[in-house]
């Protein structure tokens, strides 16, 4: 009596030690409350394959994106959802949330986020590259600072080698705060060096305070480099002007109240 009372037990065991072989890991710790639910319902076969499938992809798939969110060195807390449109009744949600299907990444394709400070195009740009880390593709995050920082220790780097450094490699690469600062010659031509390779390769995304005819004020003044950038960058590139108030002072303007 007591052996056929443990026979389930053991079965059971032996099913979560075979998933757990194949790598099924997720699926082996659902195991028990799946079946339990399956006898409950009386569910077919097929339906507790697909379940725990379901579930093993499901978690698999969470798992690469809290891994791929940290490696990209995106900011924490900004998503399309909490983006507070009213506050910036000037953008075109329809536009954003199209931008959100990731097209653009799959395109090679770029985005231009252009407004003063604290207008949302940070938060824009993070929440289209949590999009975009979502739906599989390879994403980084850089403010232009430490971008250069990274240019500048990799200049001497054979092409090959260069290829592997995520700013060039990733498919969405998000370049914060350009603008802020003139760049020196060196520095502008390593950006134009980034541009280059990633144009037709690979999707970049920048935000910046400056309009594009006053870009040549970046680039220590060189129009012809900024030409030839903007060439690369504006050839098949998403434009979104963004004015408006800024959140920050907002948020000021409620504790001085």
């Amino acid at each position: 009596m007591s052996g056929k009372a443990q026979q389930p037990v053991l079965q059971l065991d032996g099913l979560r030690e075979q998933l757990n072989w194949l790598g099924l890991s997720h699926a082996a710790l659902a195991l028990e409350d799946c079946l339990s639910e399956a006898v409950k319902h009386n569910r077919a076969g097929h339906e507790i394959v697909q379940r725990l499938l379901e579930t093993e992809v499901r978690q698999r798939d969470e798992r690469r994106i809290r891994t791929a969110l940290r490696l990209s060195n995106l900011p924490p807390g900004m998503s399309l959802g909490n983006f507070d449109y009213a506050f910036q009744p000037n953008i075109d949600k329809r536009q954003i949330e199209t931008l959100g299907t990731c097209a653009f990444v799959r395109d090679h394709s770029n985005i231009l986020l252009q407004g003063p400070p604290g207008v949302g195009k940070t938060h824009l740009a993070v929440a289209l590259g949590v999009k975009a880390i979502e739906q599989g593709f390879g994403v980084v995050f850089y403010r232009l600072e430490d971008l250069l920082h990274d240019m500048r220790k990799d200049a001497e780097t054979p092409p090959a080698r260069l290829r592997r450094k995520k700013y060039f490699s990733a498919s969405c690469l998000i370049v914060d705060e350009v603008g802020f600062e003139i760049m020196s010659a060196g520095d502008a031509g390593l950006f134009f060096r980034l541009i280059s390779y990633r144009y037709g390769r690979g999707s970049t995304v920048i935000t910046t305070n400056k309009s594009i005819k006053d870009w040549p004020g970046i680039f220590a003044g060189d129009e012809a480099m900024t030409a030839a950038i903007l060439d690369r960058l504006l050839h098949k590139c998403a434009v979104l002007n963004i004015r408006g108030r800024s959140y920050r002072l907002q948020d000021l303007e409620r504790m001085l109240k």
